[in-house]
């Protein structure tokens, strides 16, 4: 058998996937009669013919589909060989840890962990829960390098005097409901429609931070409280109620329950901020750039 190249195995992947030459050579900056080239060498290489023209464009044989399978494996492994040699002349290494409150946890935080590894195989990234005040005593004590904390309106004053910060999304507050609300298809309501809604609020030690029922409400009915989200959600699921939920966190919620906007001039909501020390080494400055390019998709 004659010998298969790396660019006719591209081609024949290509071709299978689009379903035409004309699309495949759009797709890798070929000319057509390029494409022809390297999809009759690969014939000539395979020993069969691997397309025939039918009515809705160019279908693979039996022996193309094997051959584009195959070739989906190999391809992969050489964009992954370009990937580790770009990781091999990157100098990041060591340890950062990185704080974040409780719901920076389930999408921001991750998502950049996982870019930081994709992008700096040498530097290893640990990620941990806290609130702002914890992190906010751990980051001054030396014990983590980030922490990603919230700030807004309704939040302490913080002390941040010597720490450098870095804005990374400015997030509003949704309701979550569960999807038989009479709220779940009008994606939007006004704030004095939630003042006879039942809450689902959090609860947590003296002086952290928690979401409670809307904030500019002056006297909600609250139904139940639970200091982890999961069991907050578990109930607004149930139908038991409704609650407050960062932006941030929408993409996490599970499904059987739902987001709504709020429409309330008089809340401007919070924002997550990166804060470190001073004095920033080049790995915790990656793991902050990498934080706000991650905030910046979520918006």
């Amino acid at each position: 058998m004659a010998e298969l190249t790396v660019t006719a195995l591209r081609v024949v992947h290509a071709v299978v996937g689009t379903g035409s030459f004309t699309a495949t050579a759009d797709l890798l900056g070929y000319t057509q009669s390029a494409v022809s080239r390297q999809v009759a060498a690969a014939e000539a290489a395979a020993g069969a013919p691997l397309f025939v023209r039918g009515a809705r464009g160019v279908v693979p044989t039996p022996a193309g589909a094997l051959v584009a399978r195959r070739a989906a494996t190999v391809l992969a492994e050489l964009d992954a060989v370009g990937k580790d040699l770009a990781g091999l002349a990157d100098r990041l290494a060591g340890r950062v840890v990185v704080g974040a409150f409780p719901t920076a946890t389930w999408v921001l935080a991750p998502r950049a962990v996982a870019v930081v590894r994709r992008q700096h195989p040498g530097l290893t990234v640990d990620l941990q829960e806290a609130s702002t005040p914890a992190q906010l005593r751990q980051l001054r004590a030396g014990r983590i390098d980030v922490a990603v904390i919230g700030v807004g309106a309704d939040l302490p004053a913080y002390d941040l005097d010597g720490l450098r910060r870095d804005h990374l999304v400015d997030g509003r507050s949704l309701v979550a409901v569960p999807t038989g609300h009479r709220f779940a298809d009008r994606g939007r309501v006004s704030v004095t429609e939630l003042a006879e809604e039942e809450w689902i609020v959090g609860s947590g030690l003296r002086g952290e931070p928690q979401f409670g029922a809307w904030p500019t409400l002056l006297e909600p009915r609250v139904a139940y409280t639970a200091r982890e989200w999961h069991a907050r959600l578990g109930l607004v699921a149930a139908g038991l109620g409704i609650t407050t939920l960062p932006e941030i966190a929408a993409p996490a919620i599970p499904a059987d329950v739902v987001t709504v906007q709020v429409d309330d001039p008089a809340w401007l909501g919070r924002a997550a901020v990166a804060v470190t020390r001073p004095e920033r080494p080049a790995g915790v400055e990656a793991v902050v750039a990498v934080l706000r390019e991650v905030a910046r998709e979520l918006r």
